[in-house]
C-alpha cells in the first residue's frame, strides 16, 4: 500500500468532539464493547457488498466475504478488516466526521447523566465506530470502495481533527487499525482474550470471523433457518452451545418467528434438570438478546418472567429500539410485546403437552412445577392459564391431577374444591379430618408442598368453586351418600347429656390452649381433631412459617370431639360420677397432645410425660369409680 502526499485536514463536527472526549475520559470500564461495534460495522459492510452483487448482477470477484482480526503485539496495533463494500472519500467524511443519526445526540446526553452505566449501549446509538478511541490513541482507516480503483486513508488521534489522503494498492473493503493505548496493548493483542470477546458478542455474525487465521464462529445461527429444515441434532447442539451443558439434551424446545407488528426470531429450550432442586440457589439467568445476530445483552431477564426463569434461549430482533437508556429499554413497548408473545407460546406448548404428552408433562412438572406455579401469585394476567397447568396428588388417581380434572369428577351439588396439607402422602393419609370425606367418597387433593397451599390461596376459586382446606372451619362437609350414618334416636339422646359433660370438662382442662372445644361432624372413627378457624391458613403452612420466622405465632385452633368414638362414648358414660372428672380432664389433655403430634407439632414434652405417668398410675390403681 502506498499513499500520495495530498493529505487534507478536516475538523470533526462539534458533537463528535464532545463524544470523543467523553469516550476517552469517561468512567466506562467495559472497553471490549469497542470490538463488538467494529465487528458489527464490518458485518454490515459485507452485507451491503453481498446485496450489491445480487442486485446489480455478476458474481463479484470470487472472494469469500469475511472479517479478520489480527493483533500485532510488537507494533501495538489491532487490525479489524473486512472485504466488504468499502467507502469513498465523501463517505468517509460523512460517516466518520459528522453525526447524522438523531439517536447519537441522545447518546451524548445520556453519557453526561449516566457515566457509570455500561458502555455496551454505545452500539445502540449508531456511534459504534467512535468506540475505537476507547482502545486507541490513534486510529487509521484504510478503505477502498467497490466502485473505485483508488483507496483512502483516514487518520485521527481523536483530538478534534482528522486527515484523509489517497492510498493506492488497497484491496476492496475496510481495515481499521487501532494503535492501542499503552496500558491496553497486552490485553487487546492477546489471542485468548480476543477470542473470548469475539465468541461472547459476535459468534453469530453471518460471515466468517477469523482471528489470526482461526475461524471462530462455527456455530450457525439456526434460529434464522426455517424449522422444517432443522433436525433435533442441530437443536441439541445449539442448546449445548448456549448453556455449556455438554452432552445434555433439552426436554423440549420452541422455535418462534414473528413478523407483525414487529419482527423477531427466538429459540427457547427447557433443560433436563432443575438446578434449584439440587440446592444451587435461585437461577438468575435470562435469554440472550441479539440485534441482527450481534449480542446486545447476556442474560436479559426482562424477556421472560421469573416463573419461567428455568428456560434458556435467544431472541433476535432488528426492531429493538436501542437508542435509550437501559432502564427505559426494559420498559419499552416492543420489549413488553416480545415478552407477551413468548409467554403465550410457552403456555400454549405446556397446555398441549399436558393433554397430548401426559407422561412428558408430568416429568416436566415434577422437575419445574415449583418454579412455574410462582406465576399464579405474581402474574395476574396469566393466572387463569397457569391454574390449569398446576398438578396435585389425589387418592382417586395414580400420578398427579389438574384442577380441571378434579372439577370434572365432582358430583352434582359439591360447592367446594377440597385439599389437605401434610409433610408427605403417608402423613396426610392418616389425618383424621379425611375420615368423613373418605366415608362419603369425596375427593380431596393432597398437598405435600406448602407452596401449593399458597398457590391455591392466591387462586381462591377455580371454575366458580371455592378452594378450601378440609382442616378449616369454613369447609362445607360433603353431603351424606345414604342413611347408614344416622344413629337410632334413643341412642343419640342417651349419649347427649354425658357427652356435653365431657366437653365441659375438656374446656376446663385445655380451654386456655385452644380457641374452642366443640362436637365434631367430620370425624367418624378418631376421637378428636384440630380445626383452623375460618379463613386461616392450614396448620402445615403455619408450621413451615413458624420454622422460618421465630416471632411467627400459630393461630389458636378449634378442638373437635367425636361423640361416636369408642373412647369418647366411654368417657360420656362415666362422666356422671364426679370422682371421674379429673380422669376425664387428664384424658382431654392427652387427646390434645395426641392431636398435636398427629399434625407434626410437638407439645410440651415434660408436661406430656407427667400426664402419661399420672394417667398410667390411675389405670393401675383401677379405681372402682372408673370401671363402674
Amino acid at each position: 500500500m502506498t499513499t500520495t502526499q495530498n493529505s487534507e485536514q478536516f475538523t470533526f463536527q462539534a458533537e463528535i468532539k464532545q463524544l470523543l472526549h467523553l469516550l476517552s475520559h469517561s468512567l466506562y470500564q467495559n472497553r471490549e464493547i469497542a470490538i463488538r461495534e467494529l465487528v458489527s460495522n464490518a458485518s454490515d459492510a459485507l452485507d451491503k457488498m453481498r446485496f450489491r452483487t445480487l442486485t446489480e448482477g455478476g458474481s463479484g470477484d470470487g472472494m469469500e466475504l469475511e472479517i479478520s482480526i489480527d493483533p500485532d503485539t510488537e507494533a501495538k496495533v489491532l487490525t479489524i478488516a473486512d472485504n466488504g463494500i468499502g467507502m469513498t472519500k465523501n463517505e468517509l467524511i460523512e460517516n466518520l466526521g459528522t453525526i447524522a443519526h438523531s439517536g447519537s445526540k441522545a447518546f451524548l446526553s445520556q453519557l453526561g447523566q449516566e457515566e457509570k452505566n455500561n458502555v455496551s449501549l454505545i452500539g445502540q446509538f449508531g456511534v459504534g465506530f467512535y468506540s475505537a478511541f476507547m482502545l486507541a490513541d490513534r486510529v487509521e482507516v484504510l478503505t477502498r470502495s467497490s466502485q473505485e480503483e483508488t483507496g483512502w486513508r483516514w487518520e485521527s488521534e481523536g483530538t478534534g481533527q482528522f486527515t484523509i489522503e489517497a492510498a493506492e494498492d488497497l484491496p476492496r473493503g475496510t481495515q481499521i487499525r487501532l494503535h492501542l493505548k499503552s496500558d491496553l496493548v497486552d490485553e487487546f493483542t492477546r489471542v485468548e482474550r480476543l477470542k473470548h470477546i469475539l465468541r461472547t458478542y459476535s459468534t453469530f455474525v453471518a460471515h466468517p470471523l477469523k482471528l489470526a487465521g482461526e475461524h471462530l464462529n462455527t456455530q450457525p445461527p439456526i434460529w434464522v433457518e426455517p424449522k422444517a429444515q432443522l433436525k433435533d441434532e442441530q437443536y441439541n447442539q445449539f442448546y449445548q452451545f448456549l448453556t455449556h451443558r455438554v452432552g445434555e439434551t433439552p426436554r423440549w424446545h420452541l422455535h418462534l418467528a414473528s413478523e407483525t407488528p414487529f419482527e423477531f426470531k427466538s429459540i427457547l429450550f427447557c433443560p433436563e434438570s432443575n438446578f434449584e432442586k439440587l440446592g444451587f440457589g435461585k437461577t438468575d439467568h435470562g435469554l440472550h438478546l441479539c440485534a441482527k445476530r450481534i449480542l446486545v445483552q447476556n442474560d436479559c431477564d426482562k424477556l421472560l418472567p421469573e416463573w419461567l426463569r428455568f428456560l434458556h434461549g435467544l431472541v433476535d430482533s432488528a426492531d429493538l429500539p436501542l437508542n435509550v437508556s437501559r432502564e427505559a429499554l426494559q420498559d419499552n413497548t416492543v420489549f413488553r410485546k416480545i415478552r407477551k408473545v413468548l409467554i403465550k407460546k410457552v403456555l400454549d406448548e405446556l397446555a398441549e403437552m399436558q393433554t397430548e404428552k401426559r407422561d412428558a408433562y408430568l416429568d416436566f412438572y415434577r422437575e419445574f412445577g415449583a418454579i412455574l406455579r410462582e406465576g399464579i401469585a405474581t402474574e395476574f394476567d396469566q393466572r387463569d392459564r397457569l391454574s390449569k397447568l398446576v398438578m396435585f396428588h389425589s387418592p382417586k388417581i395414580e400420578g398427579l391431577t389438574s384442577l380441571d380434572e378434579y372439577v370434572s369428577r365432582m358430583p352434582e351439588g359439591q360447592e367446594q374444591i377440597y385439599y389437605i396439607c401434610g409433610q408427605n402422602l403417608a402423613t396426610i393419609a392418616r389425618n383424621p379430618n379425611l375420615e368423613i370425606f373418605r366415608k362419603r367418597e369425596t375427593e380431596v387433593l393432597y398437598l405435600t408442598d406448602p407452596v401449593d397451599e399458597i398457590v391455591l390461596s392466591n387462586l381462591g376459586k377455580f371454575a366458580e368453586k371455592q378452594i378450601v382446606s378440609i382442616d378449616s372451619a369454613d369447609a362445607k362437609l360433603p353431603a351424606r351418600s345414604d342413611s347408614s350414618e344416622t344413629q337410632p334416636e334413643e341412642e343419640v339422646s342417651k349419649n347427649v347429656e354425658g357427652f356435653e359433660k365431657v366437653l365441659e370438662l375438656f374446656r376446663e382442662s385445655i380451654g386456655d390452649k385452644i380457641a374452642e372445644v366443640r362436637k365434631s361432624d367430620r370425624l367418624t372413627d378418631s376421637p378428636c381433631c384440630l380445626v383452623n378457624k375460618d379463613g386461616r391458613m392450614s396448620t402445615q403452612l403455619q408450621k413451615v412459617l413458624s420454622l422460618q420466622h421465630e416471632d411467627f405465632q400459630m393461630s389458636e385452633r378449634i378442638f373437635e370431639v367425636n361423640p361416636d368414638a369408642a373412647l369418647i362414648k366411654r368417657l360420656s358414660e362415666i362422666s356422671g360420677n364426679p370422682e371421674n372428672h379429673e380422669f376425664i380432664r387428664n384424658s382431654g389433655q392427652l387427646l390434645l397432645d395426641q392431636a398435636l403430634l398427629q399434625e407434626g407439632i410437638a407439645p410440651d414434652g415434660s408436661e406430656m410425660a407427667m400426664r402419661i405417668m399420672n394417667f398410667m398410675q390411675e389405670l393401675a390403681e383401677a379405681k372402682s369409680s372408673i370401671i363402674t
